[in-house]
């Protein structure tokens, strides 16, 4: 039976992450395993590995084969390296201590690179950043300018509107106006001209007038002296005597003596 030093999927799709398993290479690869011994994420920028560095040395040691992908992970973890110093050490070349010295030395070098790269990473990642809000500030501002240019635009044809209208209204305003002014001139004319035939009426009217009343006067004297021989004619001589003497007798002081006892 073969021992394998491999992955095991997990995770959803587009966003798996990896379990690091011994199992038998018979299994299937999300099936039955011997040991967990980490586990792999590379969805970050540097992939988060976190192994079990002695299970995996053991492993090692006692042949069990890794896979391609499990063997990366193990050569940057130091796995391979610290196998490699352990079979020196067995066949004579230097000392535990050597090895110690030189897988320390191996792994502090891994760690600054490692750390230059994170930093690296980090930097390009502010920069980055920083490029992204420098631009989206510029695209802010465009549209800051380009809303306000609109709305000056809205103001300025609101404003022409109003001016225009204002002109329409003082127009209307100003030909009413002017209705107004032809009507009252037209009733003044139409007053004068009624007044004038009333004047030509009244002038017509008075000069029918004195003709009648000079026809009326231009009667000859001839008939008015005929009217009058004619009445004291038919009048009789009697009456006109008797007359004279009605009126001395009326004058006497009984008629006085009368008129004052009607006023008592």
């Amino acid at each position: 039976m073969a021992t394998r030093i491999r992955l095991q999927r997990f995770g959803r799709k587009s966003y798996a992450f990896y379990q690091i398993v011994i199992a038998d290479s018979r299994a299937p690869r999300d099936g039955k395993f011997i040991e967990r011994i980490g586990s792999y994420n590379p969805n970050t920028n540097p992939a988060t590995i976190d192994l079990k560095f002695d299970r995996a040395l053991y492993w090692l040691q006692t042949g069990a084969l890794p896979s391609d992908t499990t063997r990366m992970i193990l050569s940057r973890e130091g796995v391979c390296f610290k196998k490699h110093l352990l079979e020196g050490v067995k066949k004579g070349a230097f000392d535990e201590a050597t090895a110690e010295q030189r897988f320390e030395e191996w792994l502090n070098n891994k760690k600054t690179s490692l750390q230059k790269v994170k930093d690296t990473l980090r930097e390009q990642k502010k920069s980055s950043t920083k490029e992204l809000l420098d631009a989206e500030k510029e695209v802010n501002k465009a549209k800051a300018a380009e809303l306000a240019k609109k709305r000056a635009d809205i103001a300025a044809e609101a404003r022409a509107k109003a001016e225009a209208a204002a002109a329409e209204r003082a127009e209307k305003v100003a030909a009413e106006k002017a209705v107004k002014a032809k009507a009252i001139e037209a009733t003044e004319v139409a007053k004068e001209e009624t007044t004038e035939v009333s004047k030509e009426e009244t002038k017509e009217t008075t000069v029918e007038e004195t003709e009648e009343t000079k026809e009326t006067e231009e009667v000859p004297a001839e008939e008015t002296t005929e009217t009058t021989v004619e009445e004291t004619k038919a009048v009789p001589a009697e009456e006109t005597k008797e007359a004279p003497e009605a009126t001395v007798k009326e004058t006497p002081i009984e008629a006085t003596e009368e008129k004052t006892k009607a006023t008592e």
